[in-house]
């Protein structure tokens, strides 16, 4: 009798564990598909969270590699601070500018730090006077930072600050325009147009600390409430001065020759794997990159895809749990059905059917349920893999912002003032919280294929004890 005849009987007439098998089957290949929708979906979102952020490369002065270049030694030890790290030190903002230029770079940034000492016509803002006997000479300052654009300062994106009169910093400011804090004009009875003199704030001895006149452009409002009790000039927003990065390097004591003196640059490239191009374009513009190394910061890409990277980390180990634990479940029905049907195989054996084709029969049956139950999951997986890796996706993007307000309480040490934190110059991204499911002709061919190799491979294991076996030893010994 055909084969496939007498797999379609069984079927049929074993409605009960016919429907067990395509149960199971469907548990199993609806997990599997759930699992490979949320691996598709997390390399869809991935990609395309790659193209859109790109990556950001960061430049700024490695002393060790300064040191290590041995450029650093006395004749270069001149300019306005002698004595310290020298002129081969300072990062030119025309360098920078060169770089930028590169075509792989989208976007560039950079800034300048700098202070600068109260003088007779501008006053600090200070409400709370210091405590008796205690030394401010360090930090009774204005904290003044050089950049190329205002409005993409941290704080000015993160809307602590807007502007209330004038216009901001552009990369057209020149270097005598500064934009102040409302507090600090309402103290010194300032508006746009005003022209204020500011001292040189570098208390490094031999530095030229010579007052210089700068005119009012704009005026902000930060939103940071008052403490009520004293705190250092220097770390009240009320005192924080924007200019352009000349302004900045003349108020810190730096060199403007080459445009000013940088503090650190970052450069947003199309694509993370531009970075060696980068890396080429820079020096053929003339940058050491032994003193100034260039090193890619994908914070904000690792943000946006963190907790998606992590779904997808737990559907894969899902999927080859349920995988083994399916061919195991599987292969113990199987091998539990032929022992069931011994006598079965022992008069067809006897009759003289092939025993190839009597596992072929058993192998048709389970494949036949396995078809069933992978039509049956290809209709349902879609909604519950959405359903399941949003659940798991919203814990781990809870996981990530926790991360990220950690983080940001943390001081950026590079920041003499201490009033910056880590990552205040990158512009802030929010993880991706949604999955975007499809399914599509790949997806079934996967699950298919997997049903049918667990199928298959927990027919024939168990089966194969059959191919050892003759009909006397079948019928007689009952295995």
């Amino acid at each position: 009798m055909n084969l496939f005849k007498r797999a379609w009987w069984r079927l049929i007439g074993a409605p009960g564990k016919s429907l067990m098998l395509v149960g199971l089957f469907f548990v199993i290949c609806t997990l599997v598909l759930s699992g490979f929708l949320i691996q598709s979906a997390a390399a869809r979102a991935a990609d395309s969270a790659k193209k859109s952020v790109g990556a950001v490369a960061t430049m700024q002065l490695d002393v060790n590699g300064l040191l290590a270049s041995g450029k650093n030694n006395g004749s270069e030890g001149g300019g306005q601070n002698p004595g310290t790290i020298g002129s081969a030190g300072d990062l030119k903002r025309d360098l920078v500018d060169k770089i930028c230029t590169s075509a792989v770079v989208a976007d560039c940034n950079y800034t300048a730090d700098g202070a600068a000492f109260p003088t007779k016509n501008t006053k600090l803002y200070q409400p709370v006077p210091a405590p008796a006997g205690q030394d401010t000479m360090g930090t009774d300052l204005f904290k003044v930072d050089g950049v190329r654009k205002l409005d993409e300062v941290s704080a000015f994106r993160n809307g602590d600050s807007k502007m209330i009169a004038g216009k901001g910093v552009e990369p057209d400011t020149k270097r005598n325009e500064i934009v102040i804090e409302e507090r600090v004009a309402k103290e010194n009875k300032l508006k746009v147009g005003d022209k204020v003199r500011l001292k040189i704030g570098s208390l490094a001895p031999g530095v030229d600390t010579s007052e210089h006149e700068f005119t009012v452009i704009g005026i902000y409002a930060n939103s940071t409430p008052g403490t009520g009790q004293y705190v250092p000039a220097m770390m009240d927003p009320a005192n924080q001065v924007y200019t352009n990065i000349e302004g900045a390097s003349l108020l810190g004591g730096h060199t403007t020759d080459g445009g000013g003196t940088l503090k650190s640059a970052t450069f947003t490239l199309t694509d993370p794997d531009d970075l060696d191009q980068l890396k080429e374009d820079a020096e053929k513009a003339g940058a050491d990159l032994q003193i100034f190394p260039i090193s890619v910061n994908d914070k904000q890409y690792k943000t946006l895809v963190g907790p998606i990277t992590k779904t997808a980390s737990f559907a894969t180990v899902t999927v080859w749990l349920v995988a083994v634990a399916g061919t195991i479940i599987l292969a113990l029905i199987v091998a539990s059905s032929l022992r069931e049907r011994r006598g079965e195989l022992g008069i067809l054996l006897s009759l003289g059917e092939k025993k190839p084709k009597l596992l072929g029969q058993h192998l048709i049956e389970v494949v036949a349920c396995a078809v069933i139950a992978i039509a049956f999951a290809g209709l349902g997986s879609q909604f519950l893999s959405e359903a399941i890796g949003n659940k798991l996706l919203a814990d781990e993007v809870d996981s990530a912002h926790r991360e990220a307000e950690n983080d940001s309480l943390q001081p950026d040490y590079s920041d003499p003032s201490g009033m910056s934190r880590q990552g205040d110059d990158q512009p802030k991204a929010d993880p991706i919280d949604s999955l975007d499911v499809h399914l599509g002709p790949a997806d079934i061919a996967r699950v298919g294929a997997t049903g049918l190799g667990i199928a298959a491979l927990a027919t024939l294991v168990p089966g194969a004890r059959v191919l050892r076996l003759n009909p006397r030893d079948i019928l007689t010994k009952g295995d």
